[in-house]
């Protein structure tokens, strides 16, 4: 079936800001700063500039996991970075990541601080910091990174491609709905394979590379994002969901979840976090409604 009369490129691409769908008034084809604006800095070393998507939410897990086991130089404070207001595109912002794309970190107990962005990067970065959550073993260690960097190059397919298509749209088009389905589905099919001999994407070690994958697929399986769990019959992979429900009931996933979060239910809100003590108390009522 066809979506429509046919598309004919013109010569020369043109910007059109007004045809971007649900992102189109933060979307443009160029980079750099739009305004100056100095970051906040907390009193601790690790400085997180983040919002709870998906990425970000890889790097507050990481990070409350460390604060778990004990490793009190992973304590951080998470600034909030509101995307739909253009947050990420001020000055401070954009000195540390020039892809202007949280979530973004510096830490302070450098020499001279040290700017980290991209969150496989990050995870990275605080593993081999803390040396946690990283195999040592060298048969182990490339498997973890595989997976690490097989979620940072599948995500755009899953996020950018079929999330955007079939949610964010202005319109709903046949072609790029099921051209991204196919490789959502595809790579559901690749977690679940895997995960039928595995507890964990590292086999019986809970790593880097499940905090990279599972706030996107374990989210998509959960009908967290998109609301495509029907659509895509995530019921149907049953590992990723075994995987999905046991890496979710642990402590600091759900702590690390609600950090940067100003969106859904008060109770999951944790919109800034500058000491453990924060979750006792939602910020809701320290900050206010104002940035929904």
């Amino acid at each position: 079936m066809s979506d429509s009369l046919p598309y004919t490129p013109p010569k020369v691409w043109k910007w059109d800001s007004e045809n971007g769908g649900a992102f189109a008034n933060i979307n443009r084809p160029i980079a750099g700063p739009t305004h100056d604006k100095e970051l906040p800095v907390g009193r601790h070393p690790l400085q997180l500039y983040s919002l709870a998507t998906p990425n970000g939410v890889k790097v507050t897990v990481m990070l409350e996991e460390l604060l778990a086991r004990g490793i009190s130089g992973a304590e951080y404070d998470a600034h909030l970075i509101n995307i739909s207001e253009g947050d990420q595109f001020g000055s401070g912002f954009v000195d540390i990541c020039p892809n202007s794309k949280i979530p973004a970190l510096v830490d302070h107990s450098t020499p001279k601080p040290t700017r980290v962005f991209e969150s496989g990067a990050i995870l990275l970065y605080l593993a081999e910091k803390f040396s946690a959550f990283l195999p040592e073993d060298s048969t182990k260690k490339p498997k973890c990174l595989s997976w690490l960097f097989w979620q940072m190059g599948s995500a755009p397919y899953l996020g950018g491609g079929f999330g955007h298509f079939y949610t964010y749209a202005p319109e709903k088009f046949e072609y790029p709905i099921n051209r991204f389905a196919m490789e959502v589905k595809r790579q559901l099919d690749v977690l679940n394979r895997h995960l039928a001999d595995n507890q964990y994407m590292c086999g019986d070690e809970y790593t880097i590379a499940d905090m990279a994958i599972w706030p996107w697929y374990g989210a998509l399986v959960s009908n967290k994002v998109y609301d495509a769990a029907e659509f895509l019959e995530t019921h149907a992979y049953s590992n990723v969901n075994r995987w999905t429900q046991e890496i979710a009931a642990r402590e600091p996933v759900k702590r690390g979840r609600m950090v940067n979060r100003a969106w859904g239910e008060a109770s999951e809100q944790l919109r800034e976090r500058h000491e453990a003590s924060d979750f006792e108390t939602s910020t809701w009522d320290k900050i206010g409604d104002d940035e929904t």
